[in-house]
Formats: C-alpha cells, sequence, structure tokens
C-alpha cells in the first residue's frame, strides 16, 4: 500500500523532507488525521517563506532529534513563534564524531575503508537496532507529550530520515498503523526533492566521484531493510508491539488510547 500524498504537499526552498503523515491507514480502519503530526529534515536554513508556511500549521510541539554536533554543523532551529522547541538528541545515525569527520574529509580509500563490501549498510542496521533498544526514555517522552498536549507536532532531526523515521515509526506504531504503510511513508525521504545534501569538506570533483557517492549512499538512503530491522529488534527484544509500548516505553493502555485520540480520525 501506498502512501497518498495530499497534491497540495509544499516544496520548501530550505528545509528538506517536509511532509504531513497524515491519511496512513491503521488495522482497525481508521486513518492518521492530517494536520497533526509532521515529519522534516532540520529548519536551520529555513527561508522567511518557509518560517511563514511553519508558522501557519498551528504547531504546538517540535522535537529537535539532533545531537550537539549536527547544530554546530547545521546551526539551530529558525525561531517559530509560539511553537515549544523539545531538543532530544538520539544516537547519530551512524554513530561518533570521528566517522562523520571521516565522510567529510576522507579521502577514497578511507571511505573504502569504512564502507564498502556492504559495511555502510550493516552499520547503519546496527544503528537503528540500538536506537530501538537503547533510547526507550526517549521515545517514552514523545509519545507520553503527544498523548497529553504537543500536537500538532512536528519531528526532524537533521535529514528527517533516520532519527526521525524510527521516531515517526515509533509513533505510527503505537497508532496501530499497517506496517506497509510505514515503510512506504519511510521510503518517502528517498524522493529527490527530500535527500539531504552530502556535505563534503572538499569541492573538487573527486570528492563527489561516481565512486564516492555509491560508497555514501547507504548512509543518505532510506532502505527497507533499516526499518525493517528495528521492527525487528521490537519483536526480539520484547517479543511485540504492546508489549514493547507497555514494558519498554512505559505507555499505558489508557495513554494509548489518548495518543490515538488525538491522532486518528
Amino acid at each position: 500500500m501506498t502512501q497518498q500524498v495530499p497534491s497540495t504537499e509544499p516544496e520548501l526552498a530550505g528545509v528538506r523532507n517536509f511532509r504531513d503523515v497524515g491519511g496512513l491507514p491503521t488495522v482497525d480502519g481508521r486513518r492518521v488525521r492530517h494536520g497533526v503530526l509532521f515529519r522534516s529534515g532540520h529548519l536551520a536554513h529555513a527561508t522567511e517563506k518557509d518560517a511563514a508556511f511553519l508558522a501557519s500549521l498551528g504547531l504546538h510541539t517540535i522535537f529537535d532529534f539532533r545531537n550537539a554536533a549536527d547544530k554546530k554543523l547545521e546551526g539551530p532551529d529558525v525561531e517559530l513563534p509560539g511553537v515549544r522547541n523539545v531538543n532530544l538528541p538520539l544516537s547519530d545515525p551512524a554513530d561518533g564524531a570521528e566517522f562523520w569527520k571521516m565522510v567529510r574529509d576522507g579521502d577514497l580509500d578511507q571511505l573504502r575503508g569504512i564502507l564498502a563490501d556492504g559495511k555502510g549498510a550493516a552499520r547503519m542496521v546496527a544503528s537503528y537496532r540500538t536506537i530501538i533498544k537503547e533510547r526507550t526514555g526517549e521515545h517514552s517522552r514523545v509519545l507520553h507529550a503527544l498523548a497529553e498536549d504537543s500536537v500538532p507536532a512536528l519531528m526532524h532531526c537533521a535529514a528527517g530520515k533516520d532519527r526521525a523515521g524510527l521516531s515517526i515509526a515509533v509513533t505510527l506504531l503505537a497508532l496501530g498503523v499497517e506496517r506497509e504503510a510505514i515503510v512506504a511513508d519511510y521510503l518517502e525521504s528517498n524522493a529527490k526533492h527530500r535527500r539531504y545534501k552530502v556535505h563534503r569538506s572538499s569541492t573538487s570533483a573527486s570528492a563527489y566521484s561516481p565512486e564516492v557517492m555509491e560508497l555514501l549512499s547507504p548512509l543518505f538512503d532510506a532502505r527497507a531493510e533499516y526499518l525493517t530491522a528495528a521492527m525487528e529488534t521490537v519483536e526480539e527484544t520484547w517479543g511485540g508491539v504492546d508489549a514493547y509500548l507497555e514494558r519498554g516505553l512505559r505507555i499505558a493502555p489508557g495513554t494509548r488510547e489518548r495518543l490515538r485520540a488525538r491522532l486518528l480520525d
């Protein structure tokens, strides 16, 4: 099943990967309400027009999953009047400042050493699994906030793909959204106009050669295998979504019902 993307979806000039998660179907025949849950890349480069559009959404809360290194690289989010900003750093998708320094600065041989022969994709799979297992406190806080008062909400990280993608997926699992629809929404991050722009220190052609871009692609792609690994971790660690929510995230049945009431039609 593919996501129904509204034809009015904006293509923002300085914000990548923005979209409304509304319309996704649940297993019991309901749909995520439009206008209550949004996702995107960082808002640091939002233009004045972008900011005006974001302000028009009536957002209550913006969840920013970037860490200090991300903010140093990209800058702080643009300020939106009357919106609560919650910074909940999640572990970096491929982990470690040294790793990302190599991605930006490393030569071809160095990139081959850390990314070739499936190492890049394996690193992403391991990162997704780790975030699910170790970041239960952060995901619990997000779901409790959404259930109580924090909608409409926007979730973002740097690219809006990995950390925000997982947090959106966790939210959608709690709402009972169909797995196929969760994966389809996640894969929307691969659309050309949504993709994060790869930044490398050198501006020479060799810094962005076809082989370099191929080596980097696992880090900047949204791949179904990554999200599948996260969902498998839920099953392997807790035995299923219900147990993950109740034991892992401390989401009581009543909280889950309030969450569904706020975000589902």
